[in-house]
């Protein structure tokens, strides 16, 4: 990238410049962030070198996921905290154009402590310290892109002003009719624990926003859906007397959203279910209580409603959405940019309820909202006030270790369930899963040397084994009889959804029905097993793999030859960008399968032709199948692998985590843990011959996110 400036910039800046610009050849750095440390110095020829190099850096953490530069942490800790140069990019003394590597940055800050950084970045006129038009903002040792500083405010904000907000339901008059709803939700139980799942119900209705969060199978589902039907029997009762939460006997206007569609889909089917098992006769109209509870779960998107080419939402502060209270499942996966514009659509007394992981991997995308929230929810932190206010509407006690006089005002509300229903006590993927986020390396392969009935490992660059598991899901590594012990089907691999296509193709002439029930059943199959990768490149990587899992099964005669598209039935894709136009967002899955040609309805005299439609479920929890031109598909990739950042949101009854033969910045706890967890009933742990110490390294590095909404409470 050549950068243009109308004056030629300062000789300190200039090689400045010069040495990003071969960061940006080298794949360290992007051109975006070249290009702003340009328009700074630009715009500031007085600006310390320093201060140019602090725009960039900040830029490229951004695209790390941070949404700042920690100062003080590049300055102890350069190439770590900056992580340059990055997996895959060139940088080594024998690469190939002739020209020695671009200097370090810890070379390039030697000499250089926290408050030589500070008194470069006082300038005024391009550092802002709050409010203002300055490109950067420095809150202490934290840099700022001013965009990125303004929605971490906003989110603050949103959150302080709803924690402030009294609700109607934990007013006085209130406390009894939810006392009694609550413990007919949650009938009593011989086990004297701590109900969370009661308790969370609780301290939901106490304030205008909450955090629900805990592992897989703890019950985030069923919480939030008792929930509702406790705040809509107060409301449809007038027990809230139509205060904030609406008027007397109005139910309130609920909405269910998940950043993917993926993730919505399956929360519409979980919250469909949960409603059904709902004991609602005894608070009063069963049927109206079930019709006020909703199970449509809509993208994050679709509910504010966005406008293709630009970042901005039909529903903002000047038009909110039209809601009482706003469940956003799967709330690891927001970044501080959604969570700032989910904010600025609620209406002022509007509840917001975040479901979701603390554990699991964080956004893409800038920031690490429900991580960063959720720092403290480990010890509870709750208050005297708090626990005597859950004794009297739950009936449930709050044990001594999680209470602290000092809590914080968020820490009222966020409660972590602590029981999994999914796994339990002996199962290996529960007892892995807690040992990897521990950080227990030595608990890890205990567990996994176990012998644990829906754990298997693999070698990942031993054909046969790789043959094994793609085709059959390396049943044969498991424990003897561990299927039928345990009363499930056994562990399967791609040529099973194969199988299910052909096997259950509908004859040509079928009605609408019959197609969508046969795509149904396919996309099901095919979400019983999944590949999940670290990386996207190299031979351990996503687009290493599908190449090889395309060819394997093209060569057990599979999958047929691709067309001149690179289309063939069978073929499973990946949204991979919004596509407003097709109904479609980032991260739905969906399978190529032969139709018949719309234009030749069968006649009885000559074969019918066939046509490939991929086809999606459509999202809305109804189980209906979206079909779609494989030619209108413009931002798709074959996902027989998919890296485990894209598979947040899913579940498939047998995952297998494909981890490389070396050790990477992106192999962390936090994803080999979001790995694991997308397993329901079988594990394989798959890696390379020559990756020993890979899942130790993995297990005991943790993400660590830079951002200043850790004290938001």
């Amino acid at each position: 990238m050549t950068t243009i400036f109308l004056a030629p910039p300062p000789a300190a800046h200039a090689a400045m410049l010069a040495d990003l610009q071969r960061w940006v050849e080298r794949g360290w750095l992007r051109a975006l962030d070249h290009a702003f440390a340009a328009f700074v110095s630009h715009h500031a020829p007085q600006a310390d070198a320093l201060l140019v190099l602090g725009a960039a850096l900040a830029s490229h953490q951004l695209g790390r996921g941070h949404a700042c530069l920690d100062l003080r942490a590049v300055v102890e800790h350069a190439d770590r905290t900056l992580s340059l140069p990055p997996d895959g990019a060139r940088g080594r003394p024998d690469d190939d154009d002739g020209l020695p590597p671009p200097v370090s940055p810890a070379r390039l800050l030697a000499g250089v402590d926290l408050a030589r950084w500070q008194a470069a970045l006082d300038l005024p006129a391009v550092v802002g310290e709050g409010p203002g038009t300055q490109p950067l903002v420095r809150v202490a040792d934290r840099l700022y892109l001013r965009r990125y500083w303004q929605y971490e405010q906003s989110v603050r904000a949103g959150i302080a002003q709803r924690l402030a907000q009294p609700t109607a339901a934990a007013a006085p008059a209130a406390q009894g009719a939810l006392r009694h709803a609550l413990d007919l939700l949650f009938p009593p139980s011989a086990d004297s624990a701590t109900n969370w799942q009661k308790v969370a119900c609780a301290l939901a209705a106490r304030q205008g926003f909450a955090i629900v969060t805990g592992g897989p199978g703890t019950g985030k589902t069923t919480t939030v859906v008792r929930l509702l039907a406790a705040l809509q029997h107060l409301a449809m009762t007038g027990a809230t007397g139509g205060a904030a939460d609406g008027a007397i006997g109005r139910p309130l206007r609920v909405r269910l959203a998940a950043p993917t569609g993926k993730a919505a889909a399956r929360l519409s089917e979980a919250i469909a279910g949960a409603v059904s098992r709902l004991p609602l006769a005894a608070l009063g109209d069963e049927a109206a209580l079930r019709e006020a509870i909703p199970t449509e779960v809509t993208t994050v998107h679709r509910l504010l409603g966005s406008r293709p080419g630009t970042r901005h939402f039909r529903h903002d502060a000047r038009n909110p959405l039209a809601l009482d209270v706003l469940v956003l499942d799967e709330a690891s996966m927001l970044d501080l940019q959604m969570t700032a514009q989910v904010l600025a659509a609620l209406p002022q007394g509007a509840r917001l309820v975040l479901l979701g992981d603390k554990d699991q991997l964080a956004s893409v995308e800038a920031g690490a909202v429900l991580g960063e929230l959720c720092q403290r929810a480990d010890a509870g932190h709750y208050r005297p006030d708090t626990v005597a206010w859950l004794q009297a509407v739950s009936g449930e006690t709050v044990p001594d270790a999680l209470t602290d006089a000092q809590g914080h005002d968020l820490d009222q509300a966020i409660v972590k369930l602590r029981v999994s229903h999914r796994f339990s006590a002996d199962s290996g993927i529960g007892q892995l899963a807690e040992a990897v986020n521990a950080g227990d390396a030595r608990a890890v392969r205990r567990t996994l040397a176990a012998g644990h009935p829906d754990l298997a490992q693999a070698t990942i660059d031993d054909a046969d084994a790789l043959r094994q598991l793609v085709l059959e899901g390396g049943g044969a590594r498991f424990p003897a009889g561990a299927a039928a012990a345990r009363g499930l089907a056994p562990p399967v691999g791609y040529r099973h959804y194969l199988r299910v296509m052909r096997a259950q193709r509908p004859a040509g002439g079928a009605p609408r029905d019959a197609l969508d029930a046969w795509a149904r059943e396919v996309l099901a199959a095919y979400g019983q097993f999944q590949l999940l990768c670290a990386l996207r490149d190299g031979p351990q990587g996503v687009t290493g793999l599908n190449q090889r899992v395309a060819a394997l099964l093209r060569h057990e005669g599979e999958l047929e030859a691709p067309d001149a598209g690179g289309w063939y039935a069978g073929r499973p894709v990946l949204v991979t960008r919004n596509d407003y136009g097709l109904g479609l967002m980032n991260g739905d899955v969906g399978v190529a399968l032969p139709v018949p040609a719309p234009s030749e309805p069968p006649d009885g005299r000559a074969p019918v032709r066939q046509t490939l439609r991929v086809a999606f479920a459509s999202g809305d929890g109804q189980g209906g199948i979206r079909w779609v031109l494989p030619s209108r598909l413009q931002a798709v990739e074959t996902v027989f692998a998919m890296t485990v950042h894209k598979s947040q949101g899913s579940e498939f009854a047998h995952a297998a985590l494909m981890l490389p033969d070396r050790a990477a910045a992106v192999l962390t706890r936090e994803l080999v843990y979001t790995g694991i967890t997308r397993a329901r009933h079988w594990f394989t742990l798959a890696q390379a011959r020559g990756g020993a110490g890979v899942l130790e390294a993995a297990v005991t590095t943790r993400v660590e996110r830079v951002g200043g909404l850790a004290g938001a409470g």
